[in-house]
């Protein structure tokens, strides 16, 4: 029964989201109605002490994130950046592959460590120039994004500065280059499948006589396209962000340390500071900051016109997506908690025996039910890694590829419609879950593909 009852609260938050309904009010509704069916007096703890405090705690940490992020894709937009650069990408590849142009864009943002939300944000404004200009539909856009950023750069490709990459190594000791040649040829067929896919359906939908649509209320700006700045500089402000993020990350540890204790200043009654905890968080605002910077100062007299009301709506989504996607995460952590969970994941866990196999499927099945692939995987490896170390060994299973199979998996089933980066990314393009979520899905189908094809390749050739 306990199971049961998550799975129903899971069920209709999927629905409500994929109806169009706002998340912020009903990710709440869906957990508390989950802990009512539980055990009834235990509502307001849990709304308070779990829901709400993982809704705070979330703002805490990613609302500056999502500020600037909207801010930075904004500014990228009003200056036409966005427009000079969609131009030169069209001169030089054509019109025909501007999906592609997409993908690539934002393989680059997420491999260089850009937040997958900050490349949302950043790369709307880019994609909605291409796809017009190219006469696509606008909705799919958020297949294009997702695939360039919510897959293969998340986690299978080796080197990935993304958190999905970086939390398997505290549980196998390995590092962020695991199992290069399994997580290159995950990518690789995520890559290949992924824009067969949507090449399809761009030549479908034109087959039909489809266009981009309607662009009234789409958010952007219009640019004068005879004055534009040059492709070059209008490049700059990216590249700052990827080269920034990376030099603060290295230099913010190192200036720091592993703490910050406030009694070295005199200030006390303040808990210290895990530097490591915020050290990526801390780099990319910084990253952001320089990047919008750079825009005014070379762009200046393009966007002061529509500024005040440009910025003003980009507040406007970032406030939304901060709460769609806070509210998302305060739903998982009170779905953690309850027993239901537990029986989940200690059934998922006895019921295959392949080690492989069992990670990846319990892996991506928490995932899928948090709603988060960072959250699902924690709690996965948490409960169950030292056990999938012992069975490893037992087969003669390098660890390289465990940490390379629970990244993977983390990033399958992780985009329901209820996730937060589904949410977001919807949210940013002005789409619903009905326009537009079928080709997310997709995506999703593809990379959990990837994840058990790289398991059956390692068994049948043994390549790391």
């Amino acid at each position: 029964m306990d199971i049961i009852i998550i799975l129903l609260a899971l069920l209709f938050l999927m629905f409500v989201a994929y109806r169009g309904f706002s998340v912020i009010l009903f990710a709440p509704v869906a957990a508390l109605f989950a802990v009512l069916m539980t055990s009834p007096d235990h509502v307001p703890v849990f709304f308070s002490g779990i829901f709400m405090e993982k809704v705070a705690g979330f703002i805490k940490l990613y609302f500056p994130v999502f500020l600037l992020g909207a801010i930075f894709g904004k500014v990228i937009e009003m200056s036409g950046f966005a427009t000079s650069i969609t131009r030169a990408i069209i001169n030089v590849i054509g019109e025909n592959k501007s999906m592609l142009a997409i993908v690539f864009v934002g393989a680059v943002l997420t491999y260089g460590g850009v937040s997958l939300f900050v490349v949302a944000f950043a790369l709307y404004p880019f994609a909605a120039e291409l796809f017009k200009a190219a006469d696509i539909p606008k909705r799919l856009i958020p297949g294009t994004i997702a695939l360039g950023a919510f897959t293969f750069t998340m986690d299978a490709l080796p080197g990935s500065p993304q958190i999905q990459n970086i939390i398997p190594t505290t549980f196998f000791k390995t590092d962020t280059w695991a199992a290069p040649w399994l997580g290159l040829i995950g990518s690789i067929f995520i890559g290949i499948i992924g824009m067969s896919y949507l090449e399809w359906r761009r030549r479908k939908a034109r087959k039909k006589g489809e266009g981009y649509g309607d662009t009234s209320g789409s958010g952007t700006t219009e640019v004068n396209h005879e004055k534009l700045p040059p492709a070059l500089l209008a490049i700059l402000p990216l590249l700052l962000v990827g080269i920034c993020n990376k030099i603060f990350t290295v230099l913010i540890t190192r200036h720091y340390g592993l703490s910050f204790d406030f009694t070295s200043i005199g200030i006390s009654n303040v808990a210290p500071v895990e530097i490591p905890k915020l050290a990526a968080i801390w780099a990319v605002e910084a990253a952001l900051l320089a990047g919008i910077t750079l825009v005014l100062l070379t762009s200046f007299k393009r966007i002061k016109t529509n500024f005040k009301s440009g910025i003003n709506i980009s507040i406007s989504g970032a406030l939304l997506a901060t709460l769609n996607t806070a509210s998302e995460y305060g739903f998982g952590g009170v779905i953690a908690a309850l027993p239901g969970f537990r029986h989940i994941n200690t059934g998922l866990a006895s019921a295959i025996k392949d080690p492989l196999v069992n990670e990846a499927v319990t892996t991506t099945a928490l995932a899928g039910i948090t709603g988060s692939a960072s959250g699902g995987m924690s709690i996965a490896l948490a409960t169950m890694s030292e056990t999938y170390l012992a069975q490893a060994a037992k087969a003669g299973i390098s660890p390289e590829v465990l940490h390379r199979v629970a990244a993977m998996a983390s990033g399958g089933m992780d985009t329901l419609p209820h996730n937060g980066a589904v949410i977001t990314l919807l949210a940013v393009t002005g789409l619903t879950h009905k326009q537009s979520y079928i080709d997310i899905f997709v995506m999703t189908l593809i990379k959990t593909m990837a994840v058990f094809l790289v398991i059956a390749l390692y068994y049948l050739t043994g390549i790391v």
